[in-house]
């Protein structure tokens, strides 16, 4: 319940505020622990004021991700929900936000939680089959069936593992780069995508000498475009430096967007970087027809002019059906580099216990390793060294 109440120095009870106060009991708080919200006047006086008084009392600013890894730690939540809520103040696109909301919300912890269990009894059933192989109540055949449930799991891993890294593409955006040789347009390109002044835009060759990135929201979808500097040969170290870049940039991207004007061709300098699926932009054909270079196979072509607008639409449907195939209809839950590292090691360590008939001792040994594997996606083992850097990505206070 909020009440409202007069905010007081006790030093002379000077007034300070007149605002809310919110008191949540522990356990039922975020946190777990007693905690008191209060709603002022955001002046930055009345902020200045508040916080020298709360000084002078002992208290101190909560750090980056303090509140929600004071709840983790309270068994609140576990690692994937402090991640999901990450995600969600982070989120930019609609289905950034859907995403978050189900990994915060469980959705993850839930599978993972199912997983440990079939594991634990399966590995219960290989123990019983190794220490009490005697005992006349264990049944001669207690692991038989193991072999087929551990098979059974690892497919069900295997299917999150093959995903696409659709969970990633969503949370980070598509990665786009914009390469081509210089002075093609390449910088008019990312602002008119962008819709604003975001690069700087020149007639002297070689203008671009670092990555600019630009991220779009389409259709509920986040892309992130990158400018990139002209591929050509040059003689000045700064230049060959940012050409070499780009290179890398390119190769590294989802989806590259291949600039050139109607005068001129992709040429040898990019060719090696083309994939199927990638997109060639026939730049300034408000000047002139588009020349007759087929691209290579599977490379699709639109025509137009960033500088009047002419072919932009279709470019953009383009992207915005690129980035939805990428992201796919259904649901996924692998969202991190982290997670999908630590299922493919419980993966892999599950089938390795399955292909082990006749020997119950290691495939209980590789059990417990999926198990432990799993364990640190939720938190839950040996995750000191992924906490810090998870919780500091949190904005200051929450």
């Amino acid at each position: 319940m909020a009440h409202r109440v007069l905010l007081v120095d006790p030093e002379g009870l000077a007034p300070i505020d007149d605002g809310l106060a919110v008191v949540f009991p522990g356990p039922a708080s975020f946190t777990g622990e007693d905690v008191v919200e209060l709603h002022l006047h955001g002046s930055p006086a009345v902020l200045e004021r508040v916080f020298g008084v709360l000084s002078a009392l002992g208290l101190r600013p909560a750090g980056p991700g303090e509140f929600t890894r004071r709840a983790f730690t309270n068994g609140k939540m576990d690692l994937t929900a402090a991640e999901g809520l990450a995600d969600l103040i982070a989120a930019d696109g609609e289905a950034q936000r859907a995403q978050a909301l189900a990994q915060m919300g469980g959705a993850w912890s839930a599978v993972i939680a199912d997983w440990q269990s079939r594991l634990l009894d399966a590995l219960a059933r290989l123990e019983a089959g190794i220490d009490f192989v005697d005992e006349d109540d264990v049944p001669d055949d207690v692991t038989d069936s193991v072999p087929e449930h551990l098979a059974l799991i690892a497919r069900e891993m295997e299917r999150h593992l093959a995903d696409g890294r659709r969970g990633e593409i969503i949370r980070d955006g598509l990665r786009v780069a914009i390469v081509g040789p210089p002075n093609v347009g390449k910088s008019t390109l990312l602002n008119a995508l962008a819709g604003r002044e975001a690069v700087i835009v020149s007639d002297v060759p070689g203008t671009t000498r670092d990555i600019v990135e630009v991220r779009l929201d389409l259709d509920g979808y986040v892309v992130v475009l990158a400018d990139t500097a002209g591929q050509r040969q040059s003689d000045d170290p700064i230049e060959q430096e940012g050409v070499r870049r780009a290179r890398v940039r390119a190769a590294e991207s989802d989806l590259r967007i291949f600039v050139r004007d109607s005068a001129s061709r992709v040429g040898l300098e990019t060719e090696d970087l083309q994939r199927p699926g990638d997109i060639l932009f026939h730049n300034k054909c408000d000047l002139g027809d588009a020349p007759e270079n087929p691209p290579n196979d599977g490379v699709m072509v639109v025509a137009g002019s960033a500088l009047t607008g002419q072919g932009l639409d279709a470019l953009i449907g383009l992207l915005t059906a690129r980035v939805r195939a990428s992201a796919g209809a259904g649901s996924t839950l692998v969202t991190r580099v982290r997670h999908r590292e630590s299922l493919a090691v419980a993966h892999g360590a599950v089938l390795r216990a399955a292909a082990l008939r006749g020997a119950p001792d290691l495939a209980a040994e590789d059990v417990r390793h999926g198990l432990q594997a799993l364990a640190r996606i939720v938190g839950r083992f040996d995750v000191e060294q992924v906490l810090d850097r998870i919780f500091s990505s949190f904005c200051i206070g929450k």
